[in-house]
């Protein structure tokens, strides 16, 4: 019995379903790091369909999307002595390939670990009150040193942002204490600024009644007049003004030195 042509059919069969096999389908935001008997290829394959032949080939599967990276609590110690806890969150994304694989084993991991230390030396540098006013400007220094360190691996940190920042609870007491007193200190400003402004209207409306004598007196019987209008047990006894005048000039004659008596 001739047994070529069930060995050829069994042969046909298997270097079909290698080929099959072989075919790798990679997404749109998939690129796959092609090492062909253990040496990097060029460039990486993707997107859509390619051939990866095993075992002389092997295909290291690398997505290009964003990833969000939550670094973990840290304790700080301030410049001005205050211990805080604070995490962040940094966004990172890969635009190289082949150097996220060669270049470093686990870029997410050594990230994640090289934030932790960069996140305690950087705020470890700022005081307290900068910390919670400048936070953008802080953001921006973590990302600018983090990218200069991720570069090399192809991998481009695009934002970082703490997250929290937990401070003990003495310290809340004594901001809130700080912050009430702000308050009252731009209370009593705000009132003394008042009773100035007030004392400073009632000057000039004692000048400009002073250079009228007239409107003086107007300004008594008006006051006579929002007395009366009220429903109360108040008597009002009406004295010209003139009357205060003859007083005021009768005592000031009174006061006068008498002339000295001629020789």
């Amino acid at each position: 019995m001739d047994l070529g042509f069930p060995v050829i059919t069994v042969a046909i069969v298997i270097v079909i379903i290698y080929l099959l096999s072989s075919i790798k389908i990679l997404a749109e935001y998939e690129r796959g790091v092609i090492f062909r008997l253990g040496r990097l290829l060029g460039t990486a394959k993707g997107p859509g369909i390619i051939l990866v032949f095993s075992p002389i080939d092997r295909m290291v599967r690398i997505s290009l999307r964003q990833e969000a990276l939550e670094v973990p609590p840290q304790d700080i110690i301030t410049r001005d002595n205050v211990t805080l806890k604070v995490n962040a969150v940094i966004f990172l994304r890969v635009i190289d390939p082949n150097k996220a694989v060669v270049e470093v084993s686990n870029y997410a991991y050594q990230t994640s670990q090289f934030a932790q230390t960069t996140l305690r030396s950087v705020l470890g540098e700022q005081e307290l009150d900068e910390l919670l006013a400048h936070r953008d400007k802080i953001n921006l220094r973590l990302q600018s040193i983090l990218d200069t360190h991720t570069a090399p691996w192809g991998v481009k940190v695009a934002n970082v942002e703490v997250k929290q920042v937990d401070m003990p609870e003495s310290m809340l007491r004594a901001m809130a204490k700080q912050a009430e007193a702000e308050r009252e200190k731009r209370s009593k400003i705000i009132h003394a600024e008042g009773e100035f402004s007030a004392a400073q209207r009632l000057v000039d409306a004692a000048h400009l009644l002073s250079s009228e004598p007239i409107s003086i007196q107007l300004r008594y019987l008006q006051t006579l007049t929002e007395i009366g209008v009220e429903k109360n047990t108040t008597v009002v006894f009406p004295v010209p003004i003139d009357f205060f005048s003859g007083l005021q000039n009768l005592l000031a004659g009174a006061k006068a030195p008498a002339p000295p008596e001629g020789k």
